[in-house]
């Protein structure tokens, strides 16, 4: 009865032990997986911090009118901001959303 206990714990541990070994493997890929996803949106979040909206460089397309073309006012240029502010947050929510999974 003993030699049967022990085989079933000893089966018992390899078990154990191989999950143990597959959650590692998946957890070492998720990171990876993070820290690859965390590098682009920091990349997405320098390209925001540095995007230039139309209109904000000296501008010297005119049309018709005389008017310069492609030039925002400041509350276009801050609703476009606030935009891609917005995207780069739903972006980070799903990400972490999908890290905690």
């Amino acid at each position: 009865m003993q030699d049967l206990d022990g085989q079933n714990i000893t089966v018992d541990v390899n078990l154990l032990e191989t999950n143990i070994e597959l959650l590692v493997a998946r957890l070492t890929d998720c990171r990876k997986e993070n820290d690859v996803l965390r590098s682009e949106l920091s990349s997405l979040q320098n390209i925001l911090r540095n995007y230039k909206l139309p209109g904000t460089v000296g501008s010297s397309a005119m049309d018709a009118s005389g008017t310069p073309v492609g030039v925002l006012d400041y509350a276009e240029k801050v609703q476009v901001k606030q935009k891609l502010v917005l995207i780069l947050q739903k972006i980070e929510l799903e990400l972490r959303n999908n890290q905690a999974l």
